[in-house]
């Protein structure tokens, strides 16, 4: 198994200063927000509550920070409707880029959007310009423990319903049918294994080598997406250096 997973690449975390902490903590409050009026403050009756929940946990958001959330969005307060939209563009040297947002203002969120584009030498596109490249992936991501057998985890997960299996020095990896996402968590859950994240991605059906000049400004894009508040995943099929990330 590769010591570097191939999601480390498509998703790229940011650092874990206060500001950068700030910044998840504030995305994540808005997908708590969309999960509980989507389908109620109980995370038991409520699969996409219960995955958000894992990501702020994962993400060390305290939990009377979580549980002032999930209040907030079932009570009086919880009148601010976010809306979903995806933009698809090119980044630096014709790399796809799909951004998802949550935002309250979608003149804002588009204009930000389309700045970050132009400033880092990319262009905004039209809906499914490059969506075509990519292919909708249920990601659940598994705490690594040191007593843990490889193979007995990739077995089990693949028993679930599982179709594809990969690990980091920290984490497995456990790549599911979107359909099927919740079930195979909710197993894994079951057989004692902790899941940190477990969400859709979109995963690009092939990859591009860039040099390290286009790295530079994929990056420096990535950076500035990251520090959007409206903005909550990113995902683009540049093959960045691994020293990079």
């Amino acid at each position: 198994m590769s010591g570097h997973s191939k999601w480390a690449t498509i998703k790229r975390q940011k650092g874990k200063t206060d500001a950068a902490r700030a910044n998840v903590f504030t995305k994540i409050g808005r997908e708590l927000a969309v999960a509980v009026r989507a389908g109620g403050p109980d995370p038991n009756n409520n699969p996409r509550l219960r995955d958000v929940i894992s990501k702020a946990r994962a993400a060390n958001m305290p939990n009377d920070n979580i549980q002032r959330s999930i209040k907030k969005a079932s009570g009086d307060d919880g009148n601010v409707v976010y809306d979903a939209i995806t933009y698809e563009g090119y980044g630096s040297g014709g790399v796809a880029m799909i951004v998802e947002t949550l935002t309250d203002n979608k003149n804002r969120t588009a204009a930000s959007v389309r700045h970050i584009f132009d400033k880092c030498g990319g262009s905004l596109g039209t809906t499914n310009c490059v969506s075509y490249m990519f292919e909708s992936k249920g990601v659940i991501v598994i705490k690594k423990e040191q007593s843990d057998d490889e193979e007995e985890v990739m077995m089990l997960a693949l028993e679930l319903g599982a179709d594809d299996f990969d690990s980091s020095d920290d984490e497995f990896y456990v790549t599911v049918a979107p359909s099927a996402l919740d079930t195979v968590r909710s197993g894994l859950e079951k057989a004692g294994r902790t899941i940190l994240t477990a969400e859709v991605r979109q995963e690009p059906s092939s990859t591009v080598d860039v040099d390290e000049e286009t790295a530079a400004k994929i990056l420096r894009m990535l950076d500035m997406f990251d520090d959007d508040d409206d903005v909550q995943n990113v995902y683009h099929n540049a093959n960045l250096p691994e020293d990079s990330e």
